[in-house]
């Protein structure tokens, strides 16, 4: 797949400070990718950079091969769908989708067209008369989507779209952008901080922290190698524990060896030690290298979610089987559910 969009080294400073720094991304053509991140991340400031809202302080700004840092937003084929949907209340629905048709003087015969495809599209057939005011949060972001893509733009930018949504509308409503950017196979640049939105939806995703870009990737990948103790913690939940390499695939950490898979460390460095929940393995103490007394239990619906005193660290433990509060057990994990990184500044 060919690039659309290209982010060659751009660097946004207000103030003096920087809030982008360096950040290079390619997003290819019909690509998913989602910015993701905690607030004040840059991943918004990055989207209003393609979307031509802010111009960098430096970099290039790439659209399908040609710099564009000085075309102003109406002549990006680009268009925004943002958290506040920014509709007409005085317009109903049909006029809120034709809005932008009619600032572009398409004939009125296409713009039925156009429109009506859009409605059908966003499952509001039969909405067209009725204003934006009486509609759910969720029929106003549906009409927000069919305004912003009834022009027909090559990528459409999506900042916090679903914010506002319930969580039973905004799962549903993530299985709805997703089928739609399929459907019709154009390029989405979604931002958000939900980690499961973004793992749900992308192809791709891009975890921001501090400006920079800290690892990018699918999301299988993400979740299953993270490159960083800050990108393990951010996409689900991690017991991070600092450790050290004695050698090549044997760690040291809590004052105990254990057998892993990872190489290429300096003898003795000191490194994270990442390990999910859900790989932590529950075992009599006995048998145990490790062992703890369990803190808390928590009923999660899948799971149940328990934290273990472990003495030299605090365990989060994810189980079909909840052991009761006060008990010692035994904890143990595979080789390769040892994860281990780089000490980094981010973590």
């Amino acid at each position: 797949m060919d690039n659309v969009v290209s982010l060659k080294d751009i660097v946004v400073e207000f103030d003096g400070e920087r809030i982008l720094k360096n950040i290079s991304l390619d997003i290819k053509d019909k690509e998913f990718v989602t910015l993701l991140g905690p607030s004040g991340c840059g991943k918004t400031t990055t989207l209003r950079i393609i979307a031509g809202f802010l111009n960098p302080t430096s970099g290039d700004i790439l659209f399908d091969g040609k710099r564009i840092n000085d075309l102003p937003p109406h002549k990006r084929n680009v268009n925004t769908v943002f958290q506040r949907y920014a509709l007409f209340p005085h317009l109903n629905v049909y006029e809120n989708i034709a809005f932008g048709l009619r600032v572009k003087k398409v004939p009125e015969k296409e713009i039925v067209r156009r429109v009506g495809e859009m409605l059908e599209m966003v499952n509001l057939m039969g909405f067209e008369k009725r204003t934006v005011e009486r509609l759910s949060g969720g029929q106003q972001q549906r009409v927000a989507i069919a305004r912003a893509l009834v022009n027909h733009p090559r990528v459409l930018l999506l900042d916090e779209p679903l914010g506002a949504l319930d969580l039973k509308l905004r799962k549903e409503m993530q299985t709805e952008l997703r089928k739609i950017q399929q459907a019709l196979e154009l390029t989405f640049v979604y931002v958000t901080h939900d980690q499961e939105e973004a793992l749900t939806m992308s192809d791709t995703v891009v975890v921001m922290n501090n400006g920079h870009i800290q690892q990018i990737g699918s999301p299988i990948d993400i979740y299953n190698e993270p490159v960083n103790a800050f990108v393990a913690d951010f996409i689900g939940e991690s017991n991070i524990i600092n450790g050290c390499m004695p050698k090549d695939c044997v760690v040291e950490f809590t004052g105990k060896r254990f057998d892993c898979v990872d190489k290429g460390f300096s003898p003795d460095e000191t490194v994270d030690v990442v390990i999910r929940p859900e790989d932590v393995k529950i075992i009599p103490a006995e048998k145990a290298k490790l062992t703890g007394i369990v803190e808390s239990v928590v009923f999660k619906g899948v799971h149940y979610e328990m934290i273990v005193d472990g003495v030299d660290h605090k365990w989060m433990i994810h189980s079909t089987k909840a052991e009761p509060v006060g008990s010692m057990i035994g904890m143990t994990f595979d080789p390769y559910d040892i994860h281990i990184m780089k000490k980094s500044e981010e973590a």
